[in-house]
């Protein structure tokens, strides 16, 4: 017998205890930090940080608007009615002698006023009809489910049309109407997820322990749901305000002279030949705000998918 097979006959395998394995394991494996993890995934694409980068100056520019702006949203300057862009006036100015930068910029306030509480409200409705119809089964979730396709058998444009010219224009209806059209989508997606994690043996030992089902979904199942939420809330974001200015555009949204994008290019298109900047700029506006939130929500989730952890140390 050679070397190698002597060495092999000797060898015997030592069965190491559960116990001492596991310990074993967390020595060899470095602590996951999530905060880092979390950043790092983030922040891995440079598309991702011009986005958050861009998203953050719109939103720093809404809350000091009426600092950085150099007029009033309403100001009047009667004497460069329709006057391109010169030194008093960057973009010019309106067919009513308003600067449009400063309008512009107050417009930014308005759009994410929109969209943040429109999705707000959809999120919170959507999320506890999801929640109910998941965690319930039965005829319950049957109702509640087939009333929610019904509600997506209707377009979002024009179920917000509809709801806005029964609340009359203005922010508030603007909300209301998007919001609601945003139900369906959170509805459907939660029911999903709640039906997914429903399944996990810690909530079949939650329920043979006699948990109450408010303990069971507030403080199980719906943790294990708001990775989805948050990564559904920012993409949602940029489609209110797409929302939003589509209605305003139709001048049923937010009317004049409220410094509304939708609206503006909807005033300036009469001048698309003349003065092209007056529903140029507003519209150019929109399309940043909305890839900057889309933008965003893609690195949230690269960031919150489980799928996409792995180790980090501290």
């Amino acid at each position: 017998m050679d070397n190698a097979g002597a060495i092999r006959a000797k060898t015997r395998i030592i069965p190491i205890p559960e116990d001492e394995f596991e310990v074993l394991e967390d020595q060899l494996l470095p602590p996951v930090n999530e905060f880092k993890r979390f950043i790092r995934v983030f922040f891995a694409r440079k598309i991702v940080i011009f986005g958050a980068a861009l998203l953050g100056l719109m939103i720093l520019t809404a809350i000091l608007a009426d600092v950085v702006a150099p007029y009033g949203p309403y100001a009047q300057d009667l004497k460069n009615v329709l006057a391109g862009p010169t030194g008093a006036h960057i973009l010019g100015t309106d067919s009513l002698g308003r600067d449009l930068f400063s309008r512009i910029i107050h417009g930014t306030r308005v759009a994410l006023l929109v969209g943040f509480f429109s999705v707000i409200v959809g999120a919170s409705v959507g999320t506890v009809i999801g929640l109910i119809a998941g965690f319930s089964e039965g005829i319950l979730q049957t109702l509640l489910m087939r009333a929610t396709d019904a509600i997506m058998a209707i377009p979002s444009l024009v179920l917000s049309l509809l709801i806005v010219g029964a609340l009359k224009n203005g922010i508030p209806a603007v909300v209301i109407a998007v919001a609601v059209s945003m139900f369906p989508g959170y509805i459907r997606m939660v029911n999903g997820q709640v039906l997914s994690v429903k399944q996990n043996d810690y909530i079949m030992a939650e329920k043979a322990m006699g948990a109450s089902w408010g303990r069971i979904i507030f403080q199980h199942i719906l943790p294990n749901c708001m990775s989805p939420i948050i990564v559904m809330m920012t993409m949602m974001m940029g489609t209110s305000i797409m929302a939003e200015a589509g209605m305003s555009f139709l001048g049923i949204g937010i009317t004049p002279p409220i410094a509304a994008w939708g609206a503006m290019c909807y005033d300036g298109y009469k001048y698309l030949m003349t003065n092209p900047l007056l529903s140029i700029a507003p519209g150019f506006a929109i399309m940043l705000l909305v890839f900057s939130f889309n933008m965003v929500g893609d690195g949230l989730r690269d960031a919150l998918d489980p799928r996409l952890r792995g180790t980090l140390s501290e």
